[in-house]
């Protein structure tokens, strides 16, 4: 959420940063909310300081024995005024409060101008795509001839999007969550968090899917819970309403949850094998920082995902977002793109963003300044680390076999507990 104050005293620079996102006019009408606000208050606090001057002024005409009741039902009035006016306040702050819960956070300077993906800046490339000397198979028609998934019977159990993982291939899908969790933590860098894959509405606003995505979004009526988009949800919100010790910063989590969301308004697009999914697992990772070094840890988030597509050996680009393609929350972010080589095309397999303080300050999420002993919000940052579905569509087309084989990448090797998928099981 951005701060009111700052919008007030840089309207220009505000308006100018939400119009490289097309929504300049998301602030049409805010400040004069907030100018409604400020005089009420000032209102407000001018009658609290006539009631307290009658109060002194009863009081002393008491002591003397006089009894001023005109002193008293001006009071009295005012004090019918005041809770007036303290209702209004409480309805202009719940007003001010959702119109501001629905501006996207303003894009970084460096973010790229532009309004459309063909606008993303390409910032750098890695590896080499492979090439074959037979006809590859695509991933789903290499999949179902191992035998491991099932997406008819996914159908069948709940609906389309949401696929069965058979045998090896269940047992693949596992070893790369294993996989990134166990690098993330060797690395010496991630706390590893086990969360809750339902969330309450709050912890959805404090990341900024509500109020905005709900129709995205799988929401239990009954108890009024949400399965959760992704584990940024419940990992950020750790640390919702508290205040840290800048002592304790950086504080950087990784965990594994399955992933749900409805894709409302992505009919017709890809929706073939693991492409596009109702229900993915995916590990996140998740960053609490101080602001003078959030940019910073946005580099090395970047470098700890693409680490695990460089021990894959999967070729990759990483794409910086332009304005217009920027998430609602995030202030900066980056795409990482693998290359498929049978689909022929870019695949992202991550997201990895720099939100700045606008979801501390949704989450009021807070640390104290050793130095002076302030408070500020954090920044808060997330990336996947990484999401499964469409990286088993480039391990399986890039690792494919003339025979119809899959090999499986030698850093998984130790997961598996075998080296080779084939029809007949595993070698």
């Amino acid at each position: 959420m951005l701060d009111i104050k700052y919008i007030r005293e840089n309207t220009d620079e505000v308006r100018r940063r939400l119009s490289m996102r097309g929504v300049a006019d998301l602030l049409d009408g805010l400040l004069d909310i907030d100018k409604e606000r400020r005089a009420l208050i000032e209102r407000t606090d001018s009658l609290k300081a006539r009631r307290n001057e009658l109060s002194k002024l009863i009081a002393d005409s008491a002591k003397r024995g006089e009894q001023k009741p005109e002193l008293k039902d001006e009071s009295r009035a005012i004090g019918d005024e005041i809770s007036a006016g303290d209702e209004k306040l409480r309805e202009i702050d719940d007003a001010l409060r959702q119109r501001l819960l629905t501006i996207p956070n303003l894009p970084h300077e460096s973010v790229p101008s532009g309004r459309t993906a063909d606008d993303n800046v390409v910032v750098r490339e890695w590896g080499t795509a492979p090439t074959f000397d037979f006809e590859p198979m695509d991933h789903l028609k290499l999949a179902e001839s191992l035998g491991i998934c099932d997406f008819p019977r996914g159908t069948l159990i709940t609906g389309s999007g949401f696929p069965v993982y058979k045998g090896a291939g269940a047992i693949l899908e596992r070893a790369l969550i294993n996989f990134f969790l166990d690098v993330h933590r060797e690395r010496g860098t991630y706390t590893e968090v086990s969360v809750p894959f339902v969330v309450n509405r709050e912890s959805l606003i404090g990341t900024g899917q509500l109020p905005k995505f709900e129709e995205d979004l799988y929401l239990c009526d009954k108890d009024d819970l949400f399965l959760i988009p992704t584990a940024e949800v419940p990992i950020t919100n750790l640390h919702r309403g508290e205040i840290l010790s800048e002592n304790d910063l950086p504080l950087n989590y990784c965990g594994y949850t399955p992933c749900f969301r409805r894709e409302a308004g992505s009919y017709g697009k890809e929706t073939r094998g693991f492409l596009r999914l109702h229900q993915f697992d995916k590990v996140e990772m998740v960053k609490f920082v101080r602001p003078e070094t959030s940019y910073d840890e946005h580099e090395k988030l970047v470098n700890d995902a693409t680490h695990l597509l460089e021990l894959l050996n999967v070729k990759y680009r990483v794409v910086s977002l332009c304005a217009g393609d920027l998430g609602f929350s995030a202030a900066k972010c980056y795409d990482l793109e693998i290359w498929a080589p049978v689909e022929k095309r870019w695949l992202e397999v991550s997201s990895c963003s720099n939100f700045e303080s606008y979801q501390a300050r949704r989450a009021n999420i807070r640390y104290r300044r050793s130095d002076t002993g302030k408070t500020e919000f954090v920044h808060t940052l997330n990336g996947s680390g990484l999401a499964t579905p469409r990286l088993l569509v480039v391990l399986l087309e890039s690792y494919q076999n003339d025979d119809g084989t899959f090999s499986i990448p030698p850093a998984l090797k130790k997961y598996t507990g075998f080296s080779l998928i084939t029809p007949s099981g595993v070698a």
